[in-house]
């Protein structure tokens, strides 16, 4: 650990000396712009293979640039009156756009010829020129980008998508925005249906019993397990079975292209968009009471410690015995109850996978460290035959769920392992460890805001400290959520590296290959590999890694600005039918325009605006204070709020302090 340690103060020392002499050089990158209108640059890896660090872009210096984008930066040289500010990084101003990411976006038509972004990203207002090709105030329309001059962006009006508010138009203006592709064609369907699998040997394990655990709405089976004796009394062996679809999907065929096309399956509240085309998954699932064909890693895990000792993969014929949700397991796992039609066979198997996966947990808990993060998420439930919304529903990691998860990881280690032992070109999930300054700016605001001192969150001990210590209150989840926007992103490379969430050096996806291409390339690469075909090159993979890993991050802000919207909503619903107008909140920043909240239970930011504070307040260092009494808003406070309205054009909530009428 000391020496681990020691390398990354040198690896900080030699990226703090890299900056300094950068000061005064111009450089190229791709920028990213937040919702607050600041930007980062990220930076090519340099002759070494080190990737730079990001080039802050503060708002007043981001110019005519749009996300995306790619951009000439120059290096701004630290300000005197901010002592040190050379030593938190890089900061630029955009002196030219040198490629447009894009030439067209989606928003919301207002009054006065302006049309508000869907994208927070974007431009705040983009003004109108030429006619409306029929489109109304509160339509949807596709805007091209003309141009922008003395600060203003221009464009016009391409095509009407719908009206704003009604949920079907609110997706389909999510969908343009971020490029999703529609869905299959019944035409698509009925030729996927027809797909016959390519034959291959397989072991017949159709007599072991064999259960699948989803959710109770799934659609897509891909997994399943099986727990029997192992060779010695002190082992077991685990079955993870996984949908065989590289059997059904061959490379460079047509849904090959088409999955990776999409590169998953996004699910948007009340719209799905599957990778494979929905009668050739009802086909290649793993289905209850019929044989069919999965891939199988067989995990031997020694049973007083939970030890995986070895592991075994291979193609195999398996029968589902029972299709069980997470609903009931959590039942059976808690209270000991069971549906009458549950056999003792079963019930003893459950029982034993129980026992097994907490010891691998509490093994993995020990040896790797994982971060253990138990933040709920709150997704609004839309039904997706008429668009009503069903109400909220809030998602936090069950033990029927970590018993799946924890089979899931071991055989995606295992898998891992075996490409680098077998020397086969894979896909590998990587995370990197935090980066010390976002980590510093977390830590001020824990030690200003909560009065927390979080310790060296780059390592994971550390980070597991920290999240065992937090209060058992509104603020731990607000803190959760604080701490995951100060980590990086998890994404994919042709290459192992470090997963610093699972604490893990090899470790790929291959449990999901009916929603995500990365599992289902690395299936076909096994597939490849066991009959002796040639295999995908490193080459290939570095290209497919870097697509997944950009299309991943745009179905997630596609589900979230359609999650965020539906949201909306549904408070708009729940205001116009009356009843209880009460909630629960952390102030998490104070700006001069008032206070941002994090509401827990909606999943979701609030703002209340300064003038609808009671009293008369003056900002001080670290928030609110009233000028004639002791109270003050501040980060960290809880404060209980009511709904006032809906601000949709610009996508929020506005709240006031409960109590307040006016």
């Amino acid at each position: 650990m000391k020496k681990e340690r020691k390398k990354r103060l040198r690896r900080i020392a030699e990226r703090l000396k890299l900056r300094r002499a950068r000061r005064q050089e111009t450089v190229i990158g791709k920028i990213t712009i937040t919702h607050s209108g600041y930007g980062f640059v990220s930076l090519p890896e340099d002759e070494h293979g080190e990737k730079p660090d990001d080039v802050f872009i503060p708002a007043q210096f981001v110019g005519d640039a749009m996300d995306g984008d790619e951009v000439k930066v120059a290096i701004l040289p630290p300000r005197p009156e901010r002592p040190g500010e050379g030593e938190k990084g890089p900061a630029g101003k955009v002196i030219e756009v040198l490629n447009r990411e894009r030439e067209e976006l989606v928003g919301e038509l207002l009054a006065g010829h302006r049309v508000r972004p869907l994208n927070k990203r974007m431009p705040e207002e983009i003004e109108i020129s030429g006619a409306r090709n029929g489109a109304k105030r509160g339509d949807w329309v596709r805007v091209k980008l003309l141009g922008h001059e003395d600060g203003v962006w221009r464009g016009t009006i391409r095509k009407v998508l719908g009206r704003a508010g009604v949920i079907a138009a609110d997706l389909d203006a999510v969908m343009a925005e971020y490029g999703l592709a529609s869905p299959y064609s019944d035409s698509d369907n009925l030729e996927a249906e027809k797909i016959e699998p390519r034959e291959i040997e397989r072991e017949d394990h159709t007599k072991a019993l064999t259960l699948t655990i989803d959710p109770f709405d799934a659609k897509d089976f891909d997994d399943a397990l099986s727990i029997a004796p192992g060779k010695d009394d002190s082992e077991v062996v685990i079955g993870v079975h996984i949908s065989d679809v590289a059997a059904y999907i061959t490379p460079k065929s047509k849904f090959d292209k088409q999955a990776e096309k999409r590169s998953f399956s996004c699910y948007l509240p009340g719209r799905t968009l599957p990778m494979l085309p929905k009668a050739l998954t009802a086909k290649i699932s793993l289905r209850a009471g019929a044989d069919s064909r999965a891939h199988t890693v067989f995990l031997t895990v020694e049973k007083a410690t939970g030890r995986v000792v070895s592991f075994r993969r291979c193609h195999t014929l398996v029968r589902v015995d029972h299709r069980l949700n997470y609903e009931e397991v959590q039942e059976f796992l808690d209270k000991g109850k069971a549906p009458d039609d549950w056999s003792a066979e079963l019930r003893d198997s459950l029982k034993l996978l129980l026992e097994m996966t907490r010891k691998m947990r509490q093994y993995r808990r020990e040896t790797e460290q994982f971060i253990e993060m138990d933040l709920p998420e709150i997704r609004v439930l839309c039904s997706e035959s008429d668009n009503k919304i069903l109400g909220l529903v809030s998602k936090t990691p069950r033990e029927s769920e970590q018993l799946v998860e924890e089979c899931m990881l071991a055989a995606n280690s295992a898998v891992g392992i075996e490409l680098g032992q077998k020397s086969v070109a894979g896909l590998y999930r990587v995370h990197p460890a935090p980066d010390p300054e976002k980590i510093e700016e977390f830590t001020a605001i824990m030690q200003e805001s909560f009065g927390l001192t979080p310790g060296d969150l780059t390592e994971r001990k550390a980070c597991n400290a920290f999240l065992a210590s937090l209060p058992d209150d509104p603020r731990r989840p607000v803190i959760l959520s604080l701490l995951l926007r100060s980590m990086p992103r998890a994404y994919y490379l042709e290459k192992p590296a470090l997963h610093f969430g699972l604490g893990k050096g090899r470790y790929v996806h291959f449990t999901s290959p009916i929603r995500r291409y990365p599992d289902l390339i690395v299936h076909q690469q096994l597939w490849n590999l066991d009959t002796k075909s040639r295999t995908r090159t490193v080459a290939t993979m570095a290209r497919v890694a870097a697509d997944c890993s950009m299309k991943e991050e745009n179905n997630d802000a596609a589900y979230f600005a359609a999650n965020d919207r539906l949201k909306l909503r549904y408070l708009e619903e729940k205001l116009e039918a009356g009843g209880e107008n009460f909630y629960e909140g952390v102030i998490v920043k104070v700006v001069s325009g008032g206070l941002q909240v994090d509401i827990r239970e909606l999943g979701m930011y609030g703002f209340v605006e300064r003038e609808r504070l009671p009293g008369e307040y003056r900002r001080s260092d670290f928030g609110f204070r009233e000028e004639r009494g002791h109270k003050s808003y501040k980060p960290g406070d809880f404060i209980y709020l009511r709904l006032s309205h809906i601000d949709f054009a610009r996508g929020s909530a506005l709240f006031v302090p409960a109590g307040i009428t006016r």
